[in-house]
């Protein structure tokens, strides 16, 4: 079954084509990485892909509903969730409140944000369910801006978990992190998907081992244009798509 799906998207900024004809279709259980160079559109594609950006041509739709259509809140209801990042944007809220933040946005109380957290019982249990998927049980009370940046990876993550998406997108999941804390932010966000009914999970990634070990399929992106699209084994057998995607043979 498809779950999202770009017919012939473009982008343009001005007169620059960052997107130029994408289509694409994911469906249940994938696990879909996007690759290319810096300033190949995997970020732009994702925002499209999310309905952060409207496309200037072509379509997105999500469960057959148009993604350019919606705002955030209503994608997020609707099954759809990117990683947020909110530990860069609310530093000072702790592990638990931050998690919160999208359980309550997800059970649409967001006028009510904090004031009852302490008695709202659905919020927490799902700040407390998420917690112990990603490890982050100990550190509930800790400030986000305290934790080691693998856990801030983990908790960025989290939260968008706590949304409960049949699909995430995730950009740049272990970016500035040890290869050890890699390893591990992947072995958590795979494990967490199976238990939470995740049904595909979309990244961009750098990390080529990330990307061979996790990926059920690679999109290979350059110049604003799919270059390949296929299995890691497909892939890897391409070797002008890895020259020009990592430089190198």
């Amino acid at each position: 079954m498809t779950l999202l799906q770009a017919t012939d998207v473009k982008k343009f900024f001005g007169v620059f084509c960052a997107l130029d004809g994408v289509s694409l279709a994911i469906g249940e259980g994938e696990h879909v990485s996007i690759i290319g160079p810096n300033g190949a559109g995997k970020t732009t594609l994702v925002n499209v892909l999310t309905g952060f950006f409207a496309p200037s041509a072509g379509s997105v739709t999500f469960k057959g509903h148009d993604v350019s259509r919606m705002g955030p809140l209503r994608l997020s209801r609707l099954g759809m969730a990117r990683s947020f990042q909110l530990v860069n944007i609310f530093p000072m809220l702790t592990v638990r409140e931050t998690i919160a933040v999208a359980a309550i946005s997800n059970l649409g109380q967001g006028a009510r944000i904090f004031s009852s957290l302490r008695i709202n019982r659905p919020v927490c249990g799902i700040v407390d369910r998420v917690a112990d998927l990603f490890g982050l049980t100990s550190k509930l009370y800790q400030p986000a801006k305290s934790l080691s940046q693998g856990d801030k990876k983990l908790l960025d993550v989290a939260s968008a978990f706590a949304l409960k998406p049949e699909i995430i997108l995730l950009d740049e999941p272990t970016s500035g992190v040890s290869t050890a804390d890699k390893a591990k932010i992947m072995q958590v966000l795979v494990e967490a998907a199976k238990h939470t009914g995740i049904k595909a999970i979309i990244q961009v990634e750098h990390d080529m081992d990330i990307v061979f070990g996790y990926s059920s399929r690679i999109i290979a992106v350059h110049n604003g244009r799919i270059l390949a699209d296929g299995t890691p084994e497909a892939i890897r057998g391409q070797s002008d798509v890895m020259a020009t995607v990592i430089g190198r043979l």
